[in-house]
């Protein structure tokens, strides 16, 4: 059998095998994709601590957040949870929101990256590849966590405001199926990506408007649903939660474990592909 590259010399390979694609965006899911857990149950710690929940209302979040780890991301209770959060918002100002989440980020969020999806954002980075979150959270975090990872940008459920104070109310919709598939294609046509050579990475069938927009989606840790059709589509699929990578994308070897050595074959694989196709 052939011996595995080393990681070193996978990253010289990703750097070498692509020219910059400027047309290739990543997007990325952040609950369970980009992050272990549901970002509005660590927005929901900090209100808590800033005293904005009660005993009560942290609780019933708590309660919410072992349901999505233990039976996945359900439509009805992600309307729920950020309905929630809106209501709670309301009277406070958007400087008071910002500063609040560049918090969570750092108390909460930053130790719940999981390491591989990172390390697959930075090597679409490196690959030249614009990389975007996009999330049902609220924006004023999606662009926070963004900033934070260097990311190109984020979507995210934008709340309204009037002179700087939230109303309660949403712009637009809740950035979640249907509805973030549409703001995917709105994006890259404003950004002129084109979408068949693009990635998407999400842990949810929930998500399948925005993976099936691209050339390239990819399953990371998905329920049992997306799994399911990753495996039927022949799409990547990672699964950081048991520390194995399953790729059907032609990677070489048995399949590799740990989270940063999965992502760095994955990168491998992208850039194999993409300089097969040039």
């Amino acid at each position: 059998m052939r011996p595995a590259p080393s990681a070193a010399a996978d990253k010289r390979a990703v750097d070498a095998a692509v020219a910059p694609r400027p047309t290739a965006a990543a997007f990325f899911d952040l609950d369970n994709t980009l992050i272990r857990g549901a970002s509005l149950f660590h927005l929901a710690r900090g209100l808590a601590a800033r005293r904005f929940l009660s005993s009560g209302e942290i609780a019933r979040f708590a309660c919410s957040q072992l349901t999505f780890r233990i039976r996945g991301e359900r439509t009805e209770q992600v309307a729920t949870t950020r309905e929630r959060a809106l209501s709670f918002a309301r009277g406070h100002t958007v400087e008071e929101m910002v500063e609040l989440c560049r918090h969570i980020y750092d108390d909460y969020l930053a130790e719940k990256i999981w390491p591989g999806t990172r390390a697959l954002a930075e090597l679409h980075r490196r690959r030249g590849e614009p990389v975007w979150l996009v999330t049902a959270a609220p924006t004023e975090l999606a662009e926070i966590i963004a900033g934070r990872l260097g990311l190109d940008g984020a979507l995210g459920t934008e709340a309204e405001a009037v002179d700087g104070t939230y109303t309660g109310r949403l712009v637009g919709e809740i950035l979640h199926g249907q509805a973030k598939g549409t703001a995917v294609r709105e994006l890259a046509e404003r950004r002129g990506y084109d979408l068949s050579v693009c990635h998407a990475y999400s842990d949810s069938a929930n998500d399948l408007p925005m993976l099936t927009l691209v050339g390239h989606p990819h399953a990371v840790n998905p329920d049992h649903r997306l799994r399911a059709r990753a495996e039927y589509e022949g799409w990547p699929i990672t699964d950081y939660r048991t520390g194995v990578r399953m790729l059907r994308a032609g990677l070489p070897g048995a399949a590799l474990t740990g989270a940063a050595t999965g992502a760095v074959a994955a990168g491998v694989a992208l850039a194999r592909r993409a300089k097969a196709k040039s």
